[in-house]
């Protein structure tokens, strides 16, 4: 199998879902992001050399209903009225396109879509850095790390999908999740 099993493009989805049942809301998120009539396989945050990022209106045509489909899947849920709840993937993708990047998960409470989206960010660049020999300091700003990775001309960009929601103000069950779906066709 091998190489056969080196996905070859992937997108983003994120979604929401209230429900007076957990699982039920983990599925109304699933259905919001597009991919609740698949079989997730979660898998570990690794981006493939040579892969093709997709929008996600162009990846969910790939899918088939009842096929298993392998993605990293960030996912939070909360039953407590106004609490605030985010999910996120970040990806830091190399600039040699023949080196494998990295995918990030990050799932929080209390943090805005953006933080959590930056947070995610930061993790995969920095997951990625090391793996480059790229000099990175944790106590530097995000902004002025994004400056060092754009100077050493081995990080190309990074990216993040992330859903953020507010408890149910009634109690229900409020599940978030962002994933990055692998496809290998």
């Amino acid at each position: 199998m091998g190489k056969d099993m080196v996905p070859k493009r992937m997108f983003f989805t994120k979604g929401v879902g209230k429900h007076r049942e957990r699982l039920t809301s983990f599925e109304l998120a699933l259905r919001d992001a597009g991919i609740a009539a698949q079989n997730l396989v979660r898998v570990s945050s690794i981006f493939p050399p040579n892969c093709k990022m997709l929008a996600r209106k162009e990846g969910v045509k790939y899918l088939s209903p009842g096929e298993v489909v392998f993605a990293v899947v960030a996912e939070n849920s909360t039953h407590e009225a106004h609490r605030l709840l985010a999910s996120s993937i970040g990806v830091a993708i190399p600039a040699d396109k023949n080196t494998y990047g990295y995918l990030s998960e990050h799932h929080s409470f209390g943090e805005t879509e953006d933080a959590a989206g930056d947070y995610a960010e930061e993790l995969a660049a920095e997951m990625l850095a090391t793996t480059l020999n790229v000099e990175f300091d944790s106590d530097r700003s995000w902004d002025e790390k994004k400056e060092i990775y754009r100077i050493s001309n081995k990080i190309v960009r990074t990216a993040n999908v992330t859903q953020s929601a507010v408890g149910d103000k009634r109690g229900l069950w409020t599940t978030v999740i962002a994933s990055a779906v692998l496809i290998f066709d």
